[in-house]
C-alpha cells in the first residue's frame, strides 16, 4: 500500500468521524481489525469500538479533530491531535491523542489509540 493510499484512509476516518456516519467508519475497519487504547488496555474488535464511536458523535457536541498532524509509515500512518468539543454536561473537551493505524488493502487492521486519559474526565454527564 502506498503512502497516499494511507494517507487517504486517515483522511476518511477522521472525517466520518465528526460527521457521525459510523458506516463509512466501518467500511474503513478490516473485518478483524483490532482497536487497542492506552487508557484502559482493552483491545476491542470494530462493532464494539463502533458501539463507542457512536456514544462519542452523540454526546460531544461540535466534534473536531484540530492541531492535525500526520504522516505516512511502513505500515499505514500515524496521527496527532487535539479532539474539541462540548461534553454532555456541555464542558470543553480537549483531548491530545496519538493513533497509530496499520493499513492492508485500504482497511485498517490495527488501530493503537493513546490519549491524555487525565481529560476524559471532561466526558462525564
Amino acid at each position: 500500500m502506498s503512502a497516499a493510499e494511507s494517507l487517504e484512509v486517515a483522511e476518511k476516518l477522521f472525517a466520518a468521524i465528526p460527521r457521525g456516519d459510523l458506516e463509512a467508519v466501518r467500511a474503513l475497519y478490516a473485518p478483524d481489525a483490532a482497536i487497542w487504547h492506552n487508557h484502559d488496555g482493552v483491545t476491542q474488535d470494530a462493532p464494539s469500538n463502533l458501539r463507542v464511536l457512536d456514544w462519542v458523535v452523540r454526546n460531544i457536541h461540535e466534534l473536531r479533530y484540530e492541531e492535525i498532524r500526520r504522516q505516512a509509515t511502513p505500515t499505514g500512518f500515524v496521527q496527532q491531535h487535539v479532539l474539541r468539543g462540548r461534553g454532555p454536561s456541555g464542558k470543553p473537551v480537549e483531548i491530545a491523542a496519538c493513533i497509530v493505524c496499520a493499513v492492508s488493502g485500504g482497511r485498517i487492521t490495527r488501530l493503537d489509540e493513546y490519549l491524555d486519559s487525565a481529560r476524559l474526565s471532561a466526558l462525564a454527564p
